[in-house]
């Protein structure tokens, strides 16, 4: 068997040689089991008997125009090709096409491929793409519908932000408002009941009332005092100035300032040692001082001793604060600084619970630090401010 006799024979692809009139003259094996026929079968007949009905006509147009300029050429990779099998059934068809003469007459040689698993394969990633795309399509709508969400929830936020600060600024020029219209009458009425008490110093019913004025006073301004100083810290409008103050003589005043709170056989004591200048923010001590000596009368009974005990050196300035009240129940130690606490068995004494949380904050600013010791025997304070910062220059916070 010569070689090419053994490469028609044996070619895995299909081989089909026709003449003009599309007479198959030919068909090696590998032709006669893809589509079906046995040993002999396909010669004499046409090609159009191996293509689909719906396509001969088609194909008869398309083998004359072959004939009539005959070339070498691939087909198939700009349309779809379909053979049809003796049992009747159609498959896609991969079709190259040569030729040569023989004898004068024009004979066509048709290469065949069945690629019907191929396209299954190509169809079903086809439409494993189109699927995807529609899920791609939806997730990018959901998306999209999403995001608009978020936009309208964004634009929402911001002007509800708006709307916060608003009130925000609302608030805050209301608590400055109402806090300096109600200090004026409040020092007027102070001031009005001591030329009182200068007056009518020895009637005892007319002093009894006057020391009552005078601590419901000295409450309101307190109060007043604190919501004022957490005005400032929220929106961190506190002005340091650190300066030079005359210890003894600022808590002197202090002493005199408080002394209307004080309950029937009430003491204070002061004891100073060390130098007598310090260095602080006078009037962020002032609010210190106020808030925790009124605490420790507030917590302690009639005829107690509060103790105000200060020491002062070159890099510290220590000073301690001790009541003899009923201190603060073991298990609320770690909420005694929060904003509003009051202790469960402070719960019908007067106060807004801003007080200490004020005064911790204050201690902060001034790069100090506060802590405390409590037993039901009393309650101690202990106030540390550095003196480190005396020369620096004055801070906003």
């Amino acid at each position: 068997m010569d070689s090419l006799k053994a490469l028609f024979t044996y070619a895995t692809e299909g081989i089909i040689i026709s003449n003009q009139q599309g007479l198959i003259v030919q068909a090696n094996p590998s032709a006669e089991v893809m589509f079906g026929y046995d040993t002999g079968q396909l010669n004499g007949k046409t090609i159009e008997d191996l293509i689909p009905q719906e396509y001969r006509s088609t194909h008869a147009q398309y083998r004359h125009s072959y004939n009539a300029k005959p070339r070498a050429r691939a087909m198939g990779k700009s349309r779809d090709l379909y053979g049809l099998r003796k049992n009747g059934t159609a498959f896609a068809v991969e079709v190259s096409l040569s030729y040569y003469q023989d004898a004068g007459n024009l004979q066509i040689i048709a290469f065949i491929m069945d690629i019907s698993e191929r396209k299954q394969h190509e169809d079903h990633i086809r439409k494993m793409n189109i699927g995807l795309e529609e899920k791609v399509n939806e997730r990018t709508k959901v998306l999209k519908e999403a995001l608009q969400e978020l936009e309208q929830s964004r634009e929402q936020l911001t002007s509800a932000l708006e709307r916060e600060k608003e009130l925000n600024d609302m608030k805050s020029r209301f608590v400055t408002m109402a806090s300096h219209e109600f200090r004026t009458p409040l020092s007027t009425i102070l001031s009005s009941i001591s030329l009182v008490n200068t007056y009518k110093g020895s009637d005892e019913k007319i002093q009894r009332h006057i020391q009552r004025i005078r601590s419901a006073v000295t409450n309101m301004t307190l109060i007043l005092n604190d919501f004022l100083s957490v005005e400032k810290l929220d929106v961190g409008h506190v002005n340091l100035q650190i300066e030079p103050v005359l210890w003894p003589a600022f808590i002197k005043d202090v002493k005199i300032e408080i002394s209307g709170l004080l309950k029937p056989g009430q003491k204070l004591t002061l004891l100073h040692t060390g130098e007598d200048v310090i260095y602080i923010d006078s009037q962020i001590m002032h609010n210190v001082m106020l808030n925790l000596v009124s605490n420790a009368i507030k917590f302690s009974p009639e005829n107690a001793s509060i103790s105000i005990t200060s020491d002062a050196h070159a890099t510290m300035f220590n000073l301690q604060i001790c009541d003899q009240g009923m201190g603060i129940p073991e298990d609320e130690h770690a909420r005694v600084f929060d904003r509003f606490f009051r202790a469960k068995n402070a719960v019908n004494i007067q106060g807004t619970g801003l007080g200490l949380h004020i005064v911790k904050k204050y201690i902060e600013t001034m790069h100090g630090r506060i802590a405390f010791k409590s037993s039901k025997a009393g309650t101690c304070f202990e106030v540390n401010i550095p003196q480190k910062h005396t020369h620096e220059k004055n801070t906003n916070y």
